[in-house]
């Protein structure tokens, strides 16, 4: 589907997606993210959530069908020309040695660098931002190997927002975060995609930050897709049973009337 056409910016296309020709994740997998929401992939662990969050990267290439952006595959794209588009938190990140994390922070504006734009007043107002945005202003000078795992999070997030992308990808962004900064990050998430309209995919593994956070939730099992549609649509306690094996009472959160997903005592999972 071509956006001339009217639909979402980033499609997947009948895919083969797996990390060898005979080790397969998602087979023959279709999806279109909606444009200016949040989208949450949720899934049991090896379901292949973050390997469909990294085939829409351009981090794994599909064996077979292909991922569009703008109706164009995404492997036409030069480097720069997508990292303009598409900026990617991944699961796991790794710093260079003595990074400090003002300079991390600023990597994200990398790919809007170039012989004819150097660095601007532009670059720094977004890596300032980026920084406030995610509280780690007053780490600036600090080396990043410094940091517990809980302040490098919040300093990866800082680079992705610097990058300035209009579609974010987040697998698992709220790791090694306490209660209240995994809040803060949401929070975060949700005014990005409000006040900016930035369209947001991200893989969680808690289900009622899902509810409460997500327009449109994935759920995968086996690297297919079970349903996928409104919060209130998709965790029912049908599907929470199929995908996680899971015996529940879904209720409506007191706060959001979002799904609350609340396990029923005594059952295991299968």
């Amino acid at each position: 589907m071509s956006r001339s056409q009217g639909g979402p910016r980033l499609v997947v296309e009948a895919a083969g997606l797996g990390y060898s020709a005979d080790r397969m994740i998602c087979v023959g997998l279709d999806v279109a993210i909606p444009d200016g929401e949040i989208t949450v992939i949720v899934g049991p662990n090896a379901c292949g959530k973050s390997t469909l969050l990294r085939a829409l990267a351009r981090l794994l290439k599909p064996h077979t069908g292909q991922v569009l952006l703008d109706g164009r595959s995404i492997s036409a794209y030069g480097a720069k020309e997508l990292a303009r588009q598409v900026g990617l938190l991944p699961q796991t990140s790794i710093a260079p040695d003595g990074i400090t994390v003002a300079d991390l922070v600023g990597r994200g504006r990398f790919p809007h660098q170039s012989l004819l734009h150097q660095w601007s007043s532009a670059d720094d107002a977004a890596v300032r931002s980026a920084m406030e945005r995610t509280s780690v202003t007053e780490l600036a000078a600090r080396g990043v190997d410094e940091l517990s795992g809980g302040q490098r999070q919040r300093v990866w997030v800082a680079m992705a927002l610097a990058q300035q992308t209009p579609v974010l990808l987040l697998d698992e962004p709220t790791t090694f975060l306490d209660i209240a900064h995994q809040v803060e990050v949401l929070e975060l998430c949700r005014e990005l995609n409000q006040a900016e309209g930035k369209t947001i995919v991200a893989v969680l593994h808690d289900l009622n930050q899902a509810c409460r956070y997500a327009d449109h939730i994935i759920a995968m099992k086996d690297g297919a897709i079970v349903a996928q549609g409104r919060p209130a649509d998709v965790i029912t306690a049908e599907v929470v049973e199929a995908v996680f094996g899971l015996k529940c009472l879904i209720i409506d959160d007191p706060v959001t009337g979002t799904p609350l997903t609340v396990p029923l005592v005594g059952v295991h999972r299968k």
